[in-house]
């Protein structure tokens, strides 16, 4: 029998959570602190001692300890984040983004998913475990801010000595029922190239630096057909790709004018086995080459480096996870893959943790206009949570 939990409770704590609109918007100021006000509201309302540490200005990760009780043990960790992405246009929305709304039995609202209805179940499972009675080891709730970003409160919190001591953690992002052990890696590239201005009606006095962004575009293509054939579709995760993101240069102002620089961005998502680094110093190439008949110069900068995230099915964690889930639903637990990274990544990259991602919500819905969540879910996934503790820390 699983652990009992409160359904009511958790629900109602989720459509709180989602009424905080938690963007972060520098120039308006970070509202994450909002919600890391009412997280740690919520962690005092049952007895804990949250400690919240500001990563940035505005922008707090919350972090409670909570003993079992039962004696020496492992440490789990739950962890989930207080940032959304925007809302976006309105007139795509056919309910209130962040009225946090229940109908036909699903609630709606930005972060509903995403991963708010996530957080709210970490925290009423660790809850409902605390009220069953004393368990060994500990467990540790985290609510980080930037995870939509460059994921700040992960980078802090696996700086800590307390990430090292977690022997296991459930990232509650939206997988749809899924147990998900891989992630893809992601590289963010800034490929900058340096010209000369000139007029564009004389372009032999200039170097223009288009036109060497242009052939890289093309080389990029190349690049990833050359990738995917060397590293077949993974299972879960699909193919790796070089996505370009960005393209600044000009301005159209000036159209006469040859612009002296011009910017590149590029998205790459990378599976298990493909050598980031590598893939680096191919771009590097493939720039320099792009440049050279006009002698445009070029560098490649990385913005960010999240390698993919390849969790042993071997682990304890993932035992207890999928019994927790075949209890709840009464049906075998199903695998998956998450096609972005998650706090997770960083999580694994930094502290060398053993991460999994399994939270409610649909994996396809996060970001999109008039995201849900099935409100049956968020108690059910609460019920797992709850269960998949119970069983990892009793051994």
């Amino acid at each position: 029998m699983t652990v009992a939990v409160d359904a009511e409770g958790v629900v109602a704590f989720t459509q709180e959570l989602v009424r905080i609109r938690s963007v972060h918007d520098p120039a308006a100021g970070s509202a994450e602190s909002a919600a890391a006000a009412a997280v740690v509201e919520k962690m005092r309302s049952f007895g804990w001692s949250p400690v919240v540490t500001e990563v940035a200005p505005g922008r707090p990760n919350v972090v409670a300890v909570v003993p079992g009780g039962g004696g020496p043990g492992a440490t789990l960790l739950f962890e989930g984040h207080t940032d959304v992405v925007t809302e976006g246009d309105l007139s795509d929305w056919t309910v209130d983004p962040f009225g946090g709304s229940i109908v036909d039995g699903r609630l709606f609202g930005r972060g509903s998913a995403d991963m708010k209805s996530g957080l709210a179940a970490c925290l009423y499972a660790v809850r409902a475990l605390q009220l069953a009675g004393p368990f060994p080891g500990r467990i540790v709730v985290c609510a980080l801010v930037d995870e939509e970003g460059m994921m700040l409160g992960a980078k802090a919190f696996a700086s800590s000595p307390l990430a090292r001591e977690v022997d296991g953690a459930v990232i509650a992002e939206p997988e749809a029922g899924e147990i998900c052990l891989v992630a893809k890696g992601a590289i963010r590239l800034r490929v900058s190239f340096a010209g000369a201005m000139a007029h564009g009606a004389m372009p032999q006095h200039g170097r223009n630096p288009i036109l060497a962004a242009g052939r890289l575009l093309g080389s990029l293509a190349d690049l990833q057909a050359e990738l995917q054939k060397a590293h077949p579709s993974h299972e879960h995760l699909g193919e790796v790709y070089l996505t370009p993101t960005v393209l600044a240069a000009g301005s159209v102002e000036q159209i006469n004018v040859i612009p002296s620089h011009c910017t590149v961005c590029v998205d790459v998502r990378t599976i298990p086995g493909v050598s980031h680094a590598s893939v680096v110093s191919l771009v590097e190439s493939l720039a320099a080459s792009a440049g050279a008949p006009e002698g445009v110069r070029s560098s490649v900068s990385v913005v960010d480096d999240r390698p993919p995230v390849d969790t042993p099915s071997s682990h304890p964690l993932v035992g207890a996870l999928a019994a927790a889930h075949s209890s709840v639903y009464g049906t075998p637990a199903e695998y998956g893959g998450v096609p972005g990274a998650t706090d997770g990544t960083i999580l694994t990259r930094d502290a060398g943790m053993v991460t999994i991602v399994y939270g409610p919500g649909g994996k396809w819905i996060a970001h999109q206009a008039d995201e849900f969540v099935e409100v049956d879910e968020i108690v059910n996934c609460t019920r797992v949570f709850a269960e998949t503790a119970r069983l990892f820390l009793g051994g």
